[in-house]
């Protein structure tokens, strides 16, 4: 497979994605940690608190960032692709690059912000190496092979907290647990607040005593989802989908099918949390396993919908900025994080914890804004974002060329 290492309707789709990650992201900018599968870790909800709470859940919750891992599975492929057809060794090339992105993660994580995906996509990406020589229909049986281990995985761990709920002897420890996943006045919630609203020293020594368990358990519980998407994303691009190349028609009725079968049951299990009362059991269950299955189906629609749209409106002025968004995926990444955590972190503005969840919105609406303005105005000067010049530069161990020739 010969491809253009540079695929406009990829571009844009990454810039959807690295958008989309903020609608969720911005809840843990903002909010305790176990806030972002419980609003009520929050406090007392209003109507508005979830509205949000639920639009994210249906519709954004893991579809952005398993749209993002299927463009990472997928560039993987144009990467070595480039590479072998420059006589040079594309595998080898793959894993110098992972090696400097899990460096460039770990500063993130360390410096700015737990929530880092960049090294877990630096090992599951060496992880989806002996895979990229692989037909689509076997990248596609792996892919639901590894959400069904990931899915039993999760499911299991949900399984094993309804036995402790009943277990005889320990239920101070459960009562405990549940409420650092729920109650905005446990202690755990409290010191976490107290915590993210002090200094950055406070904060760097709080991480690193944390080191390596607590973002292993992370890892634990997210590696197999990821390498499924990544293969799934390698067999959209050899199938065409990802290039933009299927007829307008057919992307239309993929995202319908998708939505179809997603959307339906995202709503139940919406509604089943809300009348639980958000106990914390339903709503954890939810976020981490019973809402999964549906995080594939939509994670395609959406990719169908925006080339659908893309199809239908290739010169729109927002097409142009949504694809230099997508070239910039790693600074807006980064810079997002950059961005966030001096607004609500104590060693910025210090409103962590003081933002109800109905008005982050208004964040991602900010976010997004200055994503779509800088990167437009940016990439019509620069070949490469920032991050973009310093990940290249470190794998190929001298600087490179970041303005455009002429």
């Amino acid at each position: 497979m010969t491809v253009s290492s540079r695929i406009p309707a990829m571009d844009v789709l990454r810039g959807c994605a690295v958008m989309g990650i903020l609608w969720m992201n911005i809840t843990a900018f903002a909010l305790p940690q176990s806030a972002y599968s419980n609003p009520a870790a929050a406090g007392p909800l209003s109507a508005g608190d979830i509205a949000f709470w639920a639009s994210s859940l249906i519709l954004v919750d893991g579809k952005m960032r398993g749209l993002f891992a299927m463009l990472f599975g997928a560039s993987m492929l144009l990467l070595i692709d480039r590479e072998e057809m420059a006589g040079r060794n594309g595998a080898r090339t793959q894993m110098v690059r992972a090696g400097w992105l899990f460096v460039i993660g770990a500063a993130h994580f360390l410096l700015l912000w737990w929530g880092d995906i960049l090294m877990l996509y630096a090992l599951v990406g060496l992880a989806a190496l002996p895979f990229v020589h692989r037909e689509p229909i076997a990248l596609v049986k792996m892919a639901f092979l590894l959400f069904l281990l990931h899915f039993l995985l999760v499911a299991g761990f949900i399984g094993s907290l309804y036995a402790w709920s009943h277990a005889p002897g320990d239920q101070a420890g459960f009562a405990t647990f549940m409420a650092s996943l729920s109650d905005p006045a446990s202690p755990a919630i409290q010191q976490e607040i107290a915590l993210h609203r002090g200094d950055f020293i406070t904060l760097l020594l709080h991480k690193l005593a944390g080191l390596p368990g607590d973002w292993l358990w992370g890892f634990l519980f997210t590696a197999l989802e990821t390498l499924g998407f990544m293969l799934l994303g390698m067999a959209m691009l050899k199938g065409g989908f990802l290039t933009g190349r299927w007829p307008a028609e057919q992307y239309r009725r993929t995202a319908r099918h998708c939505f179809l079968i997603g959307v339906p049951p995202m709503i139940a299990l919406a509604l089943w949390v809300w009348w639980s009362g958000f106990a914390p059991l339903v709503t954890f269950g939810t976020a981490l396993a019973w809402s999964f299955p549906f995080r594939i189906p939509l994670s395609v629609g959406w990719a169908a919908l925006i080339l659908w749209l893309l199809a239908r409106y290739p010169g729109h002025d927002l097409v142009d900025r949504l694809a230099a968004t997508g070239r910039l995926a790693l600074s807006n990444y980064l810079g997002t994080s950059l961005v966030m955590t001096t607004i609500f972190y104590g060693w910025g503005l210090g409103n962590f914890a003081h933002v109800r969840p109905a008005a982050l919105p208004l964040y991602v609406l900010g976010g997004w804004a200055v994503m779509l303005l800088w990167s437009g105005s940016y990439a019509r000067r620069f070949a490469i974002g920032p991050a973009e010049w310093l990940w290249r530069s470190l794998s190929r161990r001298q600087p490179q060329k970041i303005r455009k020739s002429g």
